[in-house]
Order: C-alpha cells, then structure tokens, then sequence
C-alpha cells in the first residue's frame, strides 16, 4: 500500500507551504501545465473540462436573464483605446502591443484585448439609433492579454479565459439594476455550484473598475486566508457612451446618451475551487461542477464477471444522468483510490467479487472518505443522495472556514495585529478617505475588498484615522 500512496506523498503538505501545494496539486492532477510562452499556461482535458462546465452553466443562467453571446475581434487600435482617458491609463503597465503585421511595421499599432470595452462601444454607437433598440444584453467568451509581471498556474497569467458581458440601457435605472443582477448571479452561482461562500459588496473608488461610476465584487476566502475577488460587475453610467458618441433617439424625440454595464468571471475560478476545498490528497471538487462525479473502482478485477459488473454499474448510472467513468487500468486498486481522491472525483463506487455476492456495492465519499455499503439495488438514488449531501458539506465547510476566520477590529494596533497574525477577512470602519486606505496597503500589506452591502457598525470611528466612519469594509490580503 505504501506504494500506492507515492503519488499522493509527492503533494506538499498545504500546512507546510500552501503556494508549493498548490502548484503540486495543478500539476499532479494535470489540470494545467507551464507553457513554452512566458507567463501562459497549457490547461489540460481535466482543467478544461471544468471550464467548460463552468462556462455551460454560466451560460445557460445568462440566457436565461435575456442574455445573447457575440464576438468582438481580438486586436484593439490605439487611436480607439485612448478615447477613454481613465480606462487606457487603468491598463496601460498590462497592454500588449503589436506594431508589425508580417514584415512591414503597421501605421497605427494595436493591443491584443486586455478587455473589450472600447470594441463594444466602438460597434453600440453604430448599432443603436432608437430606444426601440435597447437594451443590448450582450456577452463575449474569449482570451485576453495582460502583461502580468508575477504569474500563477490559473489565479494570474498573461492570458487567460474569461467571458465579458457588456450592456447598454436607456436609463441609469435599468444599468443599475442589470449591474446588481449579475453580481447576484455570479453570487448564486459561486455558492450553489462551486460550493463557495462570498461576500457581496462594492469596491472602493481606489479598487474600482477603470472607466466606471461603480464596480461591484464577490469575495471569496482561500484555505490559506487570503482573498481572491471572484466576480466583478460594472456600472459605467452614461461616461463611455459620452467618450464614443453612444446616442439614442428617445421616445420624446430627443437624442440621450445610452447607460452602460460590463462584468466578467474568468479560468480563475478554477483556482479559487483548488484553493478553497482542496486537501492533502489533492484536489476535491464539488459534484456540480465534476466533469467525473462517480468513479467506478473494480476490485480483483481479473476475477470473472467483476470488470462486467462494474461496467453495468456505470451503464445504470450514467442512464440516471451522472457523469461516470469506470477505471480498468492495471493499477492496484490502492493505487486507483489514490488516483482518484488526487483528481477530486466526488464519489467512488467500490465493486468485487464479495460485494457482488451480497448484492451491494461500497460507496466512498472524496470529501471526507467516508464509506458506506449499499443495496445495488438503490445503487442510483443512494448516489445521488450521497452527491448532494457531498455538495451541501462541502459548502457549509468552506462557510465555516470563512465564518471563523472573518476578525473585526475597531482600533489601530488590534487591526494591525489581526492582519498580520490571523489570516482572513478583517471587518473594520472607514472614513472613505483613500489616504486611510493607502496607509493600511502600506502598512500590512492587505487591501479594502469590498463594502459589503450588509453594513455593520462596528464603532463610530475609522480604524486608521479615527475620524468618523462612514462605511463598514471587509480587508485583506488578496491574490
């Protein structure tokens, strides 16, 4: 057995050093892998599979909000870029320029997207001319560019995959209400399908979006206690539109400016699932999102009619619309368990000759090994029970962990203190100057990661100023 367990003993322990475990877990469970291309990664079958539940899902709640996908071209003239000053100085450090086509150096150069604000502003003030044209709900999956300086396997490299919702409104009103909207939809699906808790809120001026009057985020908490901001949504009021001549003939026959929003979530949240469910053993990933939610294991499979049973089972299991996959490898089957818990495959389904003889089957749960015995004869309905209660505890887990790792402080030294030896989220009052926040970066190294809009008044003082507080903010030390 100890055999079996080399693969697992190769993973650094996340006690010892999180960011090695990390890497090893990204690598070991071939999720991804380091590119030729500085800074880019490869992302293998297993770390594309769950992009692309991610992106299925994402994509059905979308539509289901009114949403249709286009696509925009990747490169991005310069003259374009810089008609909206706030948004080109945002991103100038990350732009990648291209200044050759072939051999001949271009008149104008161009920057591959590092977001495509100023493309869809581009095509809206060509596309809407009357308020019979609004609203456009438009969305975009692509790559983009940005020339990060420190790279990590999913969290931050110089290209990734994201989609990038981008709309256009009649009024400030119905903006607004599209921003919150999909906030709350990335929210619901953090929670309800990746099994993780965030905090809802808004992003100081100083952490808002370039370009825009309002920039929403989720929260999430990491096994280590850092932050990782999950999902942003922008308001953009009616300042691009002004920037590229965006205009409607309303229904009183006067011409306004259209109001604009964007949001987006990225391959980052591959890493987010890593880091906030994965353990010693490898990655642990919650049933909803599996590309693999059963594992069928055949023990002594060189016994007649075991490799056939376990085929049936997944036959059977797969007719009930579970993802499934048999391993007949010629590993042991200590080997195959250690495989399988590495991959993070929720459920394993354990079949031998005994199992057979009594009619049962052996159930093993990735989130906590649990293992349970079962009539073959319920084999569907217990799976299924056992993946959503899998699910549910894998959410109240990381909820908890979160929960007991959220601090308040209300004076100076005790929230330098706590954000230097308790790594979590702090809550702590502001005065909504930006010098506080700049104080507090260059001092503990943590940054504000959102007003929550479930305000607490903690005191009546700002934590690093002491002059009256005016908003409740969750700080930390993010990725």
């Amino acid at each position: 057995m100890a055999n079996d367990k080399k693969m697992v003993e190769a993973i650094t322990s996340m006690d010892v050093d999180f960011a090695q475990w990390y890497t090893d877990v990204v690598k070991k469970a071939e999720l991804c892998d380091y590119a030729s291309v500085k800074g880019c990664m490869v992302i293998k079958p297993a770390g594309y599979a769950i992009w692309e539940n991610i992106q299925n899902e994402l994509d059905r709640r979308f539509k289901a909000t009114g949403v249709q996908n286009v696509y925009m071209p990747l490169f991005i003239p310069e003259s374009l870029l810089e008609k909206e000053k706030d948004h080109v100085e945002g991103f100038a450090p990350e732009v990648a320029w291209v200044t050759h086509g072939g051999l001949e150096p271009l008149q104008e150069r161009m920057c591959v997207r590092p977001t495509s604000e100023t493309l869809f502003c581009d095509f809206y003030a060509k596309d809407i001319h009357s308020y019979r044209d609004l609203p456009r709900v438009y969305n975009q999956w692509c790559s983009v560019v940005r020339w990060e300086k420190t790279t990590r396997p999913f969290l931050r490299s110089r290209e990734f995959l994201w989609q990038e919702g981008h709309t256009a409104h009649a009024t400030a009103e119905e903006a607004e209400e599209r921003t919150i909207q999909m906030l709350n939809l990335y929210a619901d699906f953090c929670e309800e399908v990746l099994a993780i808790p965030v905090v809802r809120g808004q992003k100081t001026d100083k952490e808002k979006f370039a370009g825009a009057e309002a920039t929403y985020t989720i929260e999430s908490l990491m096994h280590d206690g850092k932050a990782l901001q999950s999902g942003t949504s922008h308001n953009f009021g009616d300042g691009f539109a002004k920037a590229f001549e965006i205009q409607f003939t309303d229904k009183d026959n006067t011409l306004k400016y259209v109001h604009q929003t964007s949001w987006g979530m990225t391959t980052r949240m591959i890493g987010a699932i890593i880091m906030v469910h994965g353990d010693d053993n490898g990655l642990v990933l919650p049933p909803r999102i599996a590309p693999i939610q059963i594992m069928v294991v055949p023990v002594q499979q060189q016994k007649p009619g075991v490799l056939d049973k376990a085929f049936e089972l997944k036959e059977r299991l797969t007719k009930a619309g579970f993802s499934v996959k048999v391993d007949d490898s010629e590993k042991s089957p200590g080997w195959k368990f250690a495989d399988c818990e590495m991959r993070g495959i929720p459920l394993r389904v354990e079949i031998g000759p005994k199992d057979m003889e009594k009619n049962q089957a052996v159930l093993v749960r990735r989130d906590n090994h649990e293992k349970t015995f079962i009539s073959l004869d319920e084999l569907e309905s217990r799976a299924g029970e056992m993946l959503d209660t899998i699910q549910n505890a894998m959410y109240e887990k990381a909820k908890a962990h979160r929960d007991a790792h959220t601090y308040e402080a209300t004076q100076w030294d005790e929230f330098v203190d706590t954000i230097n030896n308790k790594p979590g989220f702090v809550k702590a009052m502001w005065c909504g100057c930006q010098e506080c926040e700049d104080k507090i970066k260059e001092a503990t190294a943590a940054t504000s990661r959102c007003m929550p809009f479930e305000q607490e008044s903690l005191s009546d003082h700002c934590v690093c100023c002491g002059k009256p507080a005016k908003k409740m903010v969750y700080w930390g030390r993010a990725y």
